[in-house]
């Protein structure tokens, strides 16, 4: 890949990351990014015609627990501290115009 495309490369990105980048740290990162993508240049003359696709290099399972219904804290001492209260509800300051 010619230097220029990287260097535009590495300046879009910067763009997008709203990220000011100085000539040094342009030609850094433009070199990096070289690197890499040599890499999967490399990646690509891999033969994986009999690979099935994977998300994960590892079964994983969800480990989340049922949603089961259970007593909570009483709203009264929910609300016990709070700097302001209105029909048994929070109220809190507007962030959102």
């Amino acid at each position: 890949m010619p230097t220029n495309t990287t260097s535009i490369d590495v300046n879009y990105v910067a763009h997008l990351a709203r990220l000011s980048l100085s000539p040094e740290e342009q030609a850094k990162f433009a070199a990096q990014l070289k690197n890499i993508l040599q890499y999967v240049d490399k990646l690509k003359e891999l033969d994986v015609t009999n690979i099935e696709p994977t998300a994960h290099a590892v079964p994983i399972t969800n480990v989340v627990r049922k949603d089961v219904v259970k007593p909570s804290i009483a709203t009264e001492l929910a609300l016990k501290n709070a700097p302001q209260k209105a029909n048994n509800l929070f109220i809190v300051p507007k962030i959102v115009e």
